[in-house]
């Protein structure tokens, strides 16, 4: 009989061995504290692959003393279902039913579980991938707790690593096998979280050093055997570093082809995407800024698609929004502007009286907006007047740039200064 994966051997029989997901599991989580009370309410599991839903469906039975029966939506459907609520209802134990991918089932289907998990028949435990609020019947899901999974960061996927190596009883400790840090290194990075394809590209490296007599499983051994070149990048080192800035210097230079690359490089490093797109907003508006404003709400987008989405589907979002970036016209006056206005900032002197906030009790008898002139009562809605302290006045800060629409307007109208050439030399623009 054939062993079964290391994957598989090394699932967590107790929360205790439990890695990750500390939100949901934690000491002082809700759902620790609905278990101490001997209850399990239906529940939905969303989070990616190999982030622990099965396992968790199954401690979470045991923990209420309940007996657990696997369904996958793949390949089962509504008499499966229905058997194990009939089952369930003349059963002396509390049944739990774990029903796996549930977004695989239709609607209609779902629709039967609905007054077995109403009337608490069956205890519904299902597991997804996909967002639920799409996939699942709102009634259905309105009657189960929604617990959201996370990607396991590297500290949990390198613990889980670790164990492997070291559990003789059901993992890699009776093969004498050590794995350098650069080996462990790369499988963490090669997982992207999934915990399940850390310890599979553990086990088939360990295949393959013990084939050609190897004691150590080293980076060379590792990335033959899951078939993913290293790339060198330490996301807390200098390559980390120095990568994000060959990006954002390749969009500012408005190469496509090497921002792509660069692009390419860190997704494939296992870089964070959240960080990447946190970066493509701060270059949207540092060196695009208002010679294209639309930038930055596509830089925005694509940081809310890494939430909403996620890897690897959401590189074409980062894709999309760097190609963007690198092809818009460049400018930094906002970058410049708001330096100098910086510099300023610390100045002492008060708001002038006439733009201080009259609009409580006694403001007027303080003279606050004694003398403010307002625009919308001046022809073209405008009117000159100070808006900053008298020793400020004349300072320029903001001077366009000329690039795409950060050209020179006419105060008050939005409208481009019919001679650009006439803009002061100051900055005033």
């Amino acid at each position: 009989m054939n062993e079964p994966p290391l994957a598989a051997r090394m699932r967590p029989r107790a929360f205790a061995e439990f890695v990750g997901q500390g939100h949901i599991v934690g000491e002082h989580s809700a759902l620790g504290k609905i278990l101490a009370g001997g209850n399990l309410p239906s529940i939905i599991l969303w989070g990616p692959a190999g982030t622990g839903k099965t396992t968790l469906a199954n401690l979470l039975a045991d923990a209420v003393g309940a007996q657990l029966t696997q369904l996958s939506a793949v390949s089962s459907g509504v008499a499966d279902a229905r058997k194990v609520m009939e089952g369930a209802r003349g059963g002396l134990f509390r049944t739990v039913l774990f029903v796996d991918e549930v977004h695989r089932w239709s609607k209609a289907q779902q629709d039967v579980l609905l007054p077995a998990v109403e009337e608490g028949t069956v205890t519904l435990i299902g597991a997804t991938t996909e967002n639920p609020y799409f996939s699942l019947n709102t009634p259905l899901l309105s009657r189960c707790l929604l617990l959201r999974l996370e990607p396991l960061d590297d500290d949990a996927v390198r613990t889980l690593l670790h164990r492997a190596l070291a559990d003789r009883d059901r993992g890699l400790g009776r093969s004498g096998l050590t794995a350098s840090d650069e080996a462990i290194g790369h499988l963490v990075t090669v997982a992207g979280g999934d915990a399940r394809v850390a310890l599979t590209g553990l086990e088939a490296a360990a295949n393959a050093a013990s084939s050609s007599g190897a004691t150590e499983i080293t980076l060379e051994i590792v990335a033959d055997a899951v078939q993913k070149k290293a790339i060198v990048y330490d996301r807390q080192g200098d390559a980390h570093y120095d990568v994000i800035s060959a990006f954002i210097k390749s969009i500012r230079g408005s190469d496509p082809d090497a921002a792509l690359f660069w692009l390419a490089r860190m997704l494939e490093a296992g870089e964070d995407a959240r960080f990447i797109a946190r970066r493509l907003i701060v270059h949207a508006s540092e060196d695009i800024g208002l010679a294209d404003s639309q930038a930055l709400l596509v830089a925005v987008a694509a940081a809310h698609a890494v939430e909403h989405v996620g890897l690897p589907e959401v590189r074409l979002n980062l894709a999309h929004a760097t190609l963007y970036l690198a092809r818009a016209p460049k400018s930094n006056s906002v970058y410049t502007a708001i330096g100098k206005a910086l510099e300023d900032a610390p100045s002492p002197e008060p708001v002038p009286l006439h733009l201080r906030d009259a609009s409580y009790r006694g403001a007027r008898d303080l003279g606050h907006g004694k003398g403010y002139r307002y625009p919308h009562d001046h022809p073209g809605h405008r009117v000159e007047q100070e808006y900053r302290p008298t020793k400020l006045s004349g300072r320029a800060y903001y001077e366009a740039s000329g690039q795409g629409d950060d050209v020179p307007v006419e105060p008050g109208t939005g409208e481009p200064v019919a001679d650009a050439s006439s803009r002061r030399e100051d900055g005033d623009g």
